[in-house]
């Protein structure tokens, strides 16, 4: 309803600021919520605030909805769309969580093709986010290519960064097209990208 896309509104504009009290807020909406919408509201706040409380906040949220298989999905894009510094270890991590399979496309795009549209960690500027995908990438290409070549279209801007960036991001999209066996679907996105 209208009062509830205003409160999470609300909860959620100043959390650039990421202070204890708006840090309290969150927790406390997290904790009364009666249902997932404000709940999840409170998450996203969270896992983007350097405290503490946000991994608490996660452990709790999938403790209560992992029987749902749509909202362990944003469980796991949630994280992979947070701003905070450890972002890709914590979805190098998520891969080998009982929440997440490499076999099965949601899962795939919840979590591997959210971290692909992060601007921040995705486009690391030591190149970590690119490696991390690309990985990714050739090891679900054997099971399956389509998919794997959509993700790789997480590549298709990397010209329009700085010199720097664009060193990463060929090295990373060089060493897929050089992996033995690669699908000719991801193939076909990656020489064209490096074209």
């Amino acid at each position: 309803d209208c009062g509830r896309r205003l409160r999470n509104f609300c909860l959620s504009y100043p959390k650039e600021l990421d202070e204890p009290a708006h840090r309290a807020l969150a927790c406390q909406q997290f904790e009364q919520a009666d249902n997932m919408t404000d709940q999840f509201a409170a998450l996203s706040v969270l896992v983007n605030a350097s405290g503490e409380e946000g991994d608490a906040a996660l452990d709790a949220f999938y403790a209560r909805w992992q029987g749902e298989a749509l909202v362990v999905d944003k469980w796991l894009s949630v994280q992979a769309a947070s701003r905070l510094p450890a972002t890709c270890a914590r979805v190098e991590a998520l891969t080998g969580h009982a929440a997440f399979d490499l076999r099965n496309p949601n899962k795939v795009y919840a979590l591997l093709r959210t971290f692909g549209a992060n601007h921040r960690h995705f486009h690391a500027a030591d190149g970590s986010g690119y490696r991390f995908l690309a990985g990714q990438i050739g090891v679900l290409d054997p099971i399956n290519p389509q998919v794997a070549s959509r993700l790789a279209r997480s590549f298709d801007r990397w010209r329009r960064f700085d010199a720097v960036h664009q060193q990463h991001a060929s090295a990373a999209l060089e060493s897929l097209r050089q992996q033995p066996g690669l699908s000719s679907d991801v193939f076909e996105v990656i020489d064209k990208a490096l074209g």
